[in-house]
């Protein structure tokens, strides 16, 4: 009989997952012993940290998306369809277009991470982001005809995806209005929702110094509870009032509905953080931002729990015990200003120790985002 492995999502770790699997089990596929499903609801892989750059002008939104069909391998089997339910007792998964549910052996959820700004009285209406095509597009048009006055970059929820960018948009912000001779008539504001200006207390540490030496205006323990559009002000549960004149967010998060729906956890997929197997249902795994392993919900997470994930799987289909774990390793390189980066590297027993933010670093970044796509076919 042929096991199947469904993989739900086609981010990065869906989609690094799926061409591992393809390599590892070659021969098993070739066979007609296994199959593996990618399914995803866009024809599209997007890579979500080009929306950072969009702002400043420096890269498209489409600059970011390739489709799935050029990134998969052949032996993965692509379907374009939105999976409505799944029922781990029964191990099948349904879709808004299969009359049936879909049978699978192994199933690994890569569903990422959705924005809430509607949990928040006037966010949507007052707040812009960059954490989504729409959003960078029009935040790029407000940044160039904003001349003068408070630009506030606002974390309102807590985990969200590409936990430096907030960072990384408050110091290019400052820089890229330095530049254009305009330092002097716009402040830039960083609210968090902690005593700290970063969830993790290394980098928080490394980073408010330099936020402090730029002149950003840093409010930590700051929770918005509600934005007046008309009035420009956020109100916070601790009382205060911020005015802004372009109020840049970083809206909360959550999981898809699938997840608490399956009873697989209430919000994200509750997981051995090792293994990454749910502890909630059997032959289910989760990764990326889907899992609640309490590292940061990046890429580069995702791209490591998936080759962990592929190797399990592996050792499952053979009948071999499964030894691959997940260290907690990720890393992360974060831009300090239009020309400048900084690069973290850590796991779950080592924290990170930002390097010295340096040009050939930012020069690394933006090389490592014109390879990413050589990460997504599973070639880096």
């Amino acid at each position: 009989m042929t096991e199947h492995v469904a993989i739900v999502g086609a981010g990065t770790g869906g989609t690094v997952l799926a061409n591992d699997l393809a390599d590892r089990l070659d021969s098993e596929i070739d066979a007609g012993d296994v199959r593996v499903t990618l399914f995803n609801d866009d024809p599209d892989h997007v890579y979500k940290p080009v929306w950072l750059y969009v702002p400043f002008g420096q890269r498209e939104p489409a600059d970011g998306r390739r489709p799935l069909a050029d990134l998969v391998d052949d032996r993965v089997e692509v379907e374009i369809e939105y999976v409505q339910a799944i029922d781990t007792d029964a191990k099948e998964l349904t879709t808004v277009e299969q009359p049936e549910p879909v049978a699978y052996d192994h199933l690994v959820l890569a569903t990422g991470s959705v924005l809430d700004p509607e949990s928040v009285p006037g966010l949507a209406q007052g707040g812009h982001n960059f954490y989504s095509e729409d959003g960078a597009e029009a935040l790029r048009e407000e940044l160039l005809a904003f001349e003068e006055g408070r630009v506030v970059l606002s974390v309102v929820g807590s985990p969200h995806m590409c936990p430096a960018a907030p960072l990384e948009f408050a110091f290019m912000a400052e820089d890229w209005f330095r530049q254009r001779g305009m330092g002097e008539d716009v402040e830039v504001t960083y609210t968090y929702p902690i005593q700290r200006v970063h969830g993790n207390p290394e980098i928080g540490a490394w980073a408010e110094p330099i936020m402090e030496e730029r002149g950003i205006d840093v409010r930590t323990f700051t929770n918005p509870q509600a934005v007046d559009p008309e009035a420009q002000v956020i109100e916070t549960m601790e009382g205060a009032e911020i005015d802004y004149d372009l109020l840049v967010t970083i809206p909360p998060h959550t999981g898809v509905d699938l997840i608490p729906e399956a009873g697989l956890g209430d919000e994200w997929v509750d997981v051995d953080k090792h293994t990454l197997e749910a502890t909630r249902a059997e032959d289910v795994y989760a990764i990326g931002d889907a899992a609640d392993t309490g590292v940061p919900k990046a890429g580069s997470v995702a791209h490591y729990q998936a080759g962990v994930v592929g190797k399990r799987i592996a050792s499952a289909v053979r009948g071999r015990p499964a030894t691959a774990r997940y260290d907690g390793k990720t890393l992360c390189f974060i831009e300090t200003g239009m020309d400048e980066a900084s690069f973290v590297e850590f796991d779950y027993e080592n924290p990170p120790a930002p390097a010295p933010p340096s040009t050939a670093l930012h020069w690394s970044k933006l090389g490592y985002n014109e390879s990413y796509w050589l990460t997504a076919r599973g070639l880096l």
